[in-house]
């Protein structure tokens, strides 16, 4: 302390410090409401650079007409016709939910049951007769409770009706302010980081490639298997295929199984109500069709984008889910290639004192001796 005292300079940089610390996190805490609404501007914002700028070559370089036609195509062709689409599966959700109880009382437990139908489908199912009452039982109770969570589900969707026009606003506010200030905005930041400009770059460009590659890559393939898939839903006859077309997108984000939680249960239904053709084709469009989507339009929009494992885009996938909500789809690799890069530059900086690791060896399996045998002319 006494050293502080004796350099004002030295003192004057540790409070000053410590006093702009407390006040942004402080800053930070007030609008933590708004900081997704906030990132999901940029992301925005940095998809619509592109079309911005030949907007502004062509107003003349009138910021603000540019950035509010900008502004406007968002909101006309993408974030209204979501909103509008996700009322449609709201209203497909709630009128499943009020029809999973009926359904499951009278189709399973009255007379002339599927259960009945799917033991002479099935001869396996036959051990299971002697406890088919509870078996019902328990499936009706299952879809009733089903029904009442998706209502649940909805109403409280409902009931958040204010605060997600609120976050709407913020974000397409923020888009509008970035269009215009943006790069300013962001020299101002990247100027207080005491990191060389090369690093600052590769750490924007990094956000960028990496946003711009998980929003191809998890959007368009989700919608497109979401897509395909409510359509074979449709014409197979099965009711609420936007609702399930959108489980299917939500799956898409999981590798190797994805669209098949939900395609693979509404085959198993259609044979077990003796739609056999319906069911077959179903499973067939699913498999080559839905299925097979991810693997022709993920390389070709993604790239090399991400550069990072298929493990680490799942695993960060998943935990930006559980942290951030539905946009931890797009936050939750973003936050991952931010580590990976960092940790890249941090490993170049202190190349000169970190130790170069150990060759690894590979175990060596040595092949059982030989015990000869009794030789020939022994017995």
């Amino acid at each position: 302390m006494r050293d502080l005292t004796h350099d004002p300079e030295r003192l004057r940089r540790v409070v000053l410090v410590v006093v702009a610390l407390g006040i942004t996190l402080l800053f930070l805490g007030m609008i933590a409401e708004f900081l997704i609404a906030l990132l999901l501007a940029a992301l925005a914002a940095g998809i619509l650079l592109p079309l911005n700028k030949r907007l502004l070559g062509r107003f003349r370089g009138k910021r603000t007409l540019a950035a509010s036609l900008s502004l406007a195509l968002l909101f006309f062709l993408g974030i209204a016709p979501v909103v509008i689409f996700a009322v449609i599966v709201a209203t497909q959700a709630v009128d499943i939910a009020q029809e999973v109880g009926p359904w499951a009382r009278e189709r399973l437990m009255g007379s002339g049951t599927t259960f009945n139908r799917l033991v002479e489908r099935f001869p396996e199912l036959e051990a299971a007769r002697p406890y088919r009452d509870q078996i019902l039982t328990k499936l009706s109770e299952l879809g009733s409770h089903v029904g009442a969570l998706a209502v649940g589900a909805v109403a409280a969707a409902a009931g958040g009706t204010l605060t997600f026009f609120l976050l709407l606003f913020v974000m397409l506010y923020a888009t509008f302010f970035f269009l215009i200030d943006g790069r300013e905005t962001l020299r101002k930041i990247l100027y207080y980081l005491p990191l060389p400009p090369e690093d600052e770059e590769r750490l924007v460009s990094r956000f960028v490639s990496v946003a711009r590659a998980t929003i191809k890559g998890t959007g368009v393939v989700g919608i497109a298997q979401g897509a395909t898939g409510g359509l074979g839903f449709w014409v197979a006859g099965i009711h609420g295929a936007a609702l399930w077309a959108t489980v299917m997108a939500a799956f898409s984000i999981l590798p190797g199984v994805g669209t098949a939680i939900v395609w693979v249960p509404a085959v198993l239904y259609l044979f077990a109500v003796g739609k056999t053709l319906a069911a077959i084709l179903l499973g067939v469009w699913c498999l080559l069709v839905v299925g097979t989507i991810d693997n022709f339009l993920r390389p070709w929009l993604v790239g090399k984008d991400t550069k990072m494992s298929d493990l680490l885009v799942l695993l960060s996938t998943l935990g930006g889910i559980t942290m951030f909500g539905p946009v931890g789809v797009i936050i939750g690799p973003i936050v991952a290639a931010l580590f990976v890069t960092i940790w890249e530059i941090y490993g170049e900086v202190f190349s000169d004192v970190l130790p170069e690791p150990a060759p690894l060896s590979m175990p060596r399996f040595s092949s059982p001796p030989i015990v000869p045998g009794p030789k020939g002319g022994d017995s």
